[in-house]
């Protein structure tokens, strides 16, 4: 496939693609070239190779293409990643943090961790797959070096709010990022999305967070939103 890439002018380590066809994709660096992980196209670009990222199929590149305007994700960061699953997302922020990063991926499902160590963890030396319930945090807190600089949550649960303020509580370092992907329908199907986005905006702040930015992900994901805040 003929394609032409270029960095993204605003974030490090994510890249802008242009098809042949002229339609515009995001991408990532492939940390394991060959080897894809959700079916998504390979690209190779002056010797090096990306991967598609599709935003149908991952909050974190929809936000982006909804104009998120910071990704706090960065070269070399340690991440936390809340409901990694089968590493769809998870190995794009792989791509991202890159060799010298870790990506800690607490999963509570066993089909999904089995498949996120079959298909990613294996092949990605920074990626360390937890088999935990993101509700407990203190159960997996040995399996952490040190504190994180992100923690991204996306996660099906009714508290997604205060199991991300939970962790970060224990993980995140001072002055630091989360970044929270709320599912209003795993929270409760009789409100409107708008009025759970406030609700989990409310316990953050009770928190400690100062919310920055919430970015509705419409097309791509219906009765999503993205939360980016700090503590």
């Amino acid at each position: 496939m003929q394609a032409r890439v270029k960095p993204h002018p605003q974030f490090p380590a994510i890249y802008q693609v242009t098809l042949e066809n002229e339609a515009q994709r995001l991408a990532t660096k492939n940390l394991t070239p060959s080897r894809n992980v959700y079916g998504e196209k390979l690209i190779k670009y002056k010797g090096v190779e990306y991967r598609l990222w599709d935003p149908f199929r991952s909050k974190l590149a929809a936000a982006i293409l909804k104009n998120l305007k910071n990704v706090p994700i960065k070269p070399s960061h340690k991440v936390l990643y809340l409901g990694a699953a089968s590493g769809t997302t998870a190995s794009h922020v792989s791509d991202i943090v890159g060799e010298k990063g870790h990506v800690y991926c607490v999963e509570f499902a066993s089909r999904s961790i089995r498949e996120l160590v079959n298909n990613v963890c294996a092949f990605r030396l920074n990626m360390s797959p937890i088999l935990e319930d993101a509700r407990f945090p203190e159960k997996y807190a040995m399996f952490l070096s040190g504190n994180v600089d992100d923690v991204y949550c996306d996660i099906a649960q009714p508290e997604q709010a205060k199991v991300l303020a939970d962790n970060t509580d224990l993980f995140l370092k001072k002055s630091e990022w989360i970044m929270l992907a709320v599912k209003a329908q795993s929270i409760d199907v009789t409100k409107e999305p708008s009025e759970i986005y406030k609700r989990e905006v409310k316990v953050l702040e009770n928190r400690g967070f100062s919310i920055t930015e919430i970015i509705h992900l419409e097309p791509y994901d219906k009765a999503h939103a993205m939360i980016l805040a700090q503590i």
